[in-house]
């Protein structure tokens, strides 16, 4: 279907253009084509730490019986975030805890049935920088054994055998060194899955049923995870890194920022994969996919698209420091309910007596995310 629309556009365009032509309007066409065609930069580079204060609000408009909160933290501390002190405050009864597998960091509140406007506040500071691999840099010290085997495990939304497996191993033919797989896999990601903008929230992050169904359209945890998942099964550690779009590019992509004042719906996910000799590097096949289907008003079909193609080199290693990591986790058991494992905890989560509330849905389940740059 895709390879028809492909063709059909094409047709199309070459017979607009023709038409316009004759029709003397030769003058509009630099115009109609500059968002192909302009040359665009993308190279994020470390170095420079921005420091940032993030605050949730949560509002429960009707609630039903006990309510209960789950919010999550900022639990990464690596070499290009710091995640550093947190506050709140609620009318209810709160919590800091965490999950018992991943330790995800989270905020628990819990208002009694007679609290008529339940809320709670969550305010956190972080510092994030730009991050691009070196290629070029001297092998690193390996991680440790246990750590990479803890990241080649199979979770309820990523297996490693069956489909997963069979289109990796096919995904990765030829490739012989860690780095040459990733990359394989990557550009397989970028060649064969697109954004799908009607999936609700980031998706959902089911990667044999997608393989199985051959519907490869989705968000960035589909196609993030997919990425993690085929790169755990043929012996490449990797993980989903879930988080938040804080501020606007610094390149000037609209679709790869977000509005500090109101972050509704800015949620993303990236990915990291160990390379032997490189360590934990920095992956996004899932943002390319986003700028090639979103940033202009055309669906662009080759991410060798002069806007296309910063962004896949760079992603490939690297991203903007404009993005709040939260954790890592997946199958998430929240405490203090008795409710199903989340997929992944990169949401606010609510449940009352009528069961959970729809994340996905922030203006309903009434909560706001908003950012603000601080200067130190």
């Amino acid at each position: 279907m895709t390879t028809v629309h492909a063709l059909a556009g094409a047709v199309a365009r070459r017979t607009f253009l023709k038409n316009s032509a004759l029709a003397g309007m030769a003058a509009a066409l630099p115009a109609i084509n500059f968002a192909q065609t302009a040359e665009r930069q993308f190279n994020p580079r470390p170095g420079l730490w921005r420091t940032f204060e993030v605050t949730t609000r949560v509002d429960i408009a009707q609630p039903q019986g006990v309510t209960r909160v789950w919010l999550p933290l900022p639990s990464v501390n690596s070499d290009w975030q710091k995640s550093l002190e947190s506050s709140f405050s609620s009318n209810g009864k709160t919590e800091l805890t965490s999950d018992d597998r991943y330790g995800a960091r989270m905020l628990y509140a819990e208002f009694a049935a007679d609290e008529a406007r339940p809320y709670v506040e969550l305010t956190s500071r972080i510092q994030t920088q730009n991050r691009a691999q070196n290629w070029a840099q001297a092998p690193v010290a390996a991680e440790d054994a246990a750590t990479l085997k803890y990241w080649m495990q199979p979770t309820s939304l990523l297996p490693t055998d069956g489909i997963v497996r069979t289109t990796a191993q096919e995904a990765i033919r030829g490739a012989s060194t860690d780095a040459e797989k990733a990359q394989k896999l990557f550009d397989w990601i970028v060649a064969n899955t697109f954004r799908e903008p009607k999936v609700r929230g980031c998706g959902e992050g089911d990667i044999k049923t997608m393989l199985e169904t051959g519907n490869l359209g989705g968000k960035c945890a589909d196609l993030n995870s997919l990425f993690v998942g085929l790169c755990r099964s043929v012996g490449l550690p990797a993980r989903d890194v879930y988080g938040i779009r804080l501020a606007p590019s610094a390149f000037g992509y609209k679709e790869l920022g977000g509005n500090s004042a109101s972050l509704k719906g800015a949620q993303h996910c990236r990915a990291e994969v160990y390379l032997k000799g490189y360590g934990w590097v920095g992956m996004d096949p899932a943002d390319v996919a986003k700028v090639m289907r979103m940033e202009t008003p055309e669906w662009i079909k080759t991410p060798k698209n002069t806007i296309v193609a910063p962004v896949n080199k760079a992603l490939f290693g690297g991203w903007e420091g404009n993005w709040m990591a939260y954790n890592s986790a997946h199958d998430v058991a929240l405490p203090h309910t008795a409710g199903a494992r989340l997929g992944f905890l990169m949401y606010p989560t609510a449940e009352n007596a009528d069961g959970r509330l729809d994340s996905y849905a922030p203006d309903d389940f009434k909560y706001q995310i908003s950012a603000k740059e601080i200067k130190v």
